[in-house]
């Protein structure tokens, strides 16, 4: 089984896909990848290192636009690399494919790869959850795609136009996610009580029967 998870970043992505681990799956992290590449970039001018999210900043700030562009540069090129090494394994092997919000961006070349040799799980998060993740983004940035949905109104300050824009950015994602997944999880049945591993890929495996993966 070929799995790929898809979702906002902080949507569980890294978490199920380590508990897949322990349960037999070899896991592609793209976070990891990508910071791997662009690793030289990663280094503040003191010589200390930075993560990515501090590397790309606010769509506000000055670097973000060059910044964003290279990151996505490398996203396509760690996604093609995974892509290539799973033609290779044997269709019998577990594998997962954490992937990062942003991959829905990778173009209709990679997203139709990633569909024809992974089953895309869509990790959904409710609009209730908005305001909530907004904060953990502005508290602990990670990087963002924001692909031009960020704007600023007059008198509006940076911070304002955030809250205003963040859930045009998760709305905008929301239906991306949903045309390139073969299976939704839903929110609320990850987080219920007694929901694990066997749950999850029971859950994927009774929806893949219903769309016929």
């Amino acid at each position: 089984m070929h799995l790929s998870l898809i979702g906002m970043s902080r949507s569980g992505k890294s978490h199920w896909s380590t508990k897949l681990v322990e349960r037999g799956f070899r896991r592609f992290c793209c976070d990891d990848l990508i910071s791997d590449k662009l690793a030289p970039e990663l280094s503040r001018g003191d010589g200390t290192a930075m993560d990515l999210g501090e590397w790309m900043g606010f769509p506000y700030e000055s670097q973000y636009k060059e910044r964003e562009s290279k990151y996505l540069a490398c996203e396509i090129a760690v996604i093609g690399e995974i892509l290539d090494n799973l033609c290779r394994s044997k269709p019998e092997e577990k594998v997962v494919v954490d992937t990062t919000g942003s991959v829905i961006y990778a173009g209709e070349d990679i997203l139709g790869r990633l569909r024809s040799t992974t089953i895309v799980v869509y990790l959904a998060t409710p609009p209730e959850i908005k305001e909530k993740m907004l904060q953990v983004y502005e508290d602990q940035p990670r990087p963002v795609l924001w692909r031009n949905i960020f704007s600023k109104q007059q008198g509006e300050t940076n911070k304002e136009a955030l809250a205003r824009c963040y859930p045009l950015l998760l709305s905008s994602r929301e239906r991306l996610y949903g045309k390139h997944a073969h299976v939704t999880i839903d929110y609320y049945l990850r987080r219920r009580e007694g929901f694990g591993v066997k749950e999850l890929l029971g859950e994927i495996q009774a929806q893949s029967r219903k769309g016929r993966v």
